[in-house]
C-alpha cells in the first residue's frame, strides 16, 4: 500500500463513527505519538474521509500536525465502508491482553512511564480483573468527564454551567442536528429521553456535529412526579454534567431547568450562577392545573435563587409575571405541525 502525504484540514472523518474515543484516550495517544513518532498512517477512501484512524487523526490535529500519512482504501463500495468501519473497530476491542505476560512487560520496562498510557505500574495479576472494572464503570457512568474543581461548592456538587450570556434566534430539536441545513440555531433537548440518551452514553460523538449550531440548551432529563428521588438528583445532575462538557468543548451552552415537587428546589437549581441566561418550558403544562402549579411554584422559586437576566421558553406564553426578567419565547414545532 503507497503512503501519502494529505493535508489535515482535507481530512473527513466519518460522520456516524459509532467508535467512542474520550478525551483521555486522545491524551494517551498524542502521549505515543510524542515519545515514539506517528507510525500507523490513517486510512481515508477516495473522497478523503476516514475509514480507519479517527483517535490518530485527533491526536495529530490537537499537535498541531500540517499534513497525515495516510494509505488509500479505493476499492470498498458505500456497504463495505460501513462493514469495515465497524468491524475494525469492534475487532480492535474483542480481545485484550494476556494478564501474565503483561505484568512481567510492565515490569521490564524502565525508559518509559507506561502509566502515561492508562497501565498501572504497579499492576499484580490479583488486582489487573479490578482494574478493568473500574475503567468499565468509568465509561458507563461518564467519570472521566467529573470535575469536581468546576462543580457547585455544596452537598450536590453539581457541575457548574457556566452564563455564555447568548439568546438564540431560533431553536430545532436534537433529533434533526445531523440532518438540518439551517445551522443558525439552536439545538434544544425538549424531547422524549429516548431521543437524546445517546448523548448521555457516547456524549464526544456529537461535539462536531453541535459544533455547527449556534447554541445548545442542556439535555432535559425527565423528572417524573412518581419517579423516586434519587432517580431525580440523577437526571438533573446528567443534564449538568453534559452541558458543562460540551461547554468545555467551546460549545455555547444555555441550561435547561426543569423540577418536580417542592423538595426538587433543594438541588434542581445548583450549578447555575446567578444572573445566568436560563431555559424552561411550557410542554405539558397549559391544560393541567396541577402542573400549572407545581409550574409557578418552580418558576417562582428559579426567579428567587437565580435572578436569571433572560428566560428562554419553550412552548408558548403562560399568563405569569416575570417582572422585569426579560422572556424570549420559541414555539413547540411539533404543536405547530400538528395544528396545520
Amino acid at each position: 500500500m503507497k503512503i501519502e502525504k494529505v493535508k489535515i484540514e482535507d481530512i473527513k472523518p466519518y460522520a456516524n463513527n459509532a467508535k467512542r474515543h474520550t478525551k483521555k484516550q486522545i491524551e494517551q495517544i498524542k502521549k505515543s505519538i510524542n515519545d515514539f513518532g506517528y507510525n500507523d498512517p490513517i486510512a481515508l477512501d477516495e473522497n478523503n474521509m476516514i475509514i480507519e484512524g479517527h483517535g490518530r487523526y485527533e491526536a495529530l490535529k490537537q499537535l498541531d500536525y500540517k499534513e497525515i500519512d495516510c494509505i488509500r482504501l479505493n476499492n470498498l463500495t458505500e456497504q463495505q465502508k460501513k462493514a469495515y468501519i465497524l468491524a475494525h473497530n469492534k475487532l480492535n476491542m474483542e480481545t485484550g491482553f494476556n494478564d501474565e505476560i503483561l505484568v512481567d512487560e510492565l515490569n521490564s520496562i524502565l525508559d518509559f512511564n507506561m502509566e502515561d498510557f492508562g497501565f498501572n505500574i504497579n499492576l499484580s495479576i490479583d488486582n489487573l480483573f479490578k482494574e478493568n472494572e473500574r475503567h468499565r464503570t468509568n465509561d458507563t457512568y461518564n467519570l472521566s468527564l467529573v470535575d469536581i474543581e468546576s462543580s457547585s461548592n455544596n452537598f450536590w456538587q453539581m457541575p457548574i454551567i457556566e452564563n455564555d450570556n447568548y439568546i438564540p434566534k431560533e431553536l430545532i430539536g436534537f433529533n434533526y442536528a445531523k440532518t438540518s441545513k439551517e445551522k443558525n440555531v439552536g439545538i434544544h433537548f425538549y424531547l422524549d429521553d429516548y431521543q437524546f440518551e445517546r448523548v448521555w452514553n457516547k456524549p464526544e460523538d456529537y461535539i462536531d456535529i453541535l459544533k455547527q449550531y449556534e447554541c445548545i440548551l442542556s439535555p432535559d432529563f425527565s423528572l417524573y412526579m412518581d419517579m423516586p428521588m434519587p432517580m431525580k438528583i440523577w437526571n438533573i445532575y446528567r443534564s449538568r454534567q453534559i452541558g458543562q462538557y460540551y461547554q468545555q468543548q467551546g460549545i455555547k451552552v444555555i441550561p435547561t431547568l426543569s423540577w418536580a415537587e417542592k423538595e426538587t428546589f433543594d438541588f434542581c437549581f445548583e450549578g447555575i450562577p446567578e444572573g445566568s441566561i436560563v431555559s424552561i418550558s411550557t410542554i405539558g403544562v397549559k391544560q393541567n392545573k396541577e402542573a400549572l402549579k407545581i409550574w409557578e411554584a418552580g418558576v417562582d422559586e428559579l426567579v428567587k435563587r437565580i435572578k436569571p437576566s433572560v428566560i428562554l421558553i419553550y412552548g408558548g406564553k403562560l399568563d405569569y409575571d416575570y417582572g422585569d426578567i426579560k422572556v424570549v419565547y420559541y414555539d413547540n414545532k411539533v404543536t405547530e405541525r400538528l395544528k396545520k
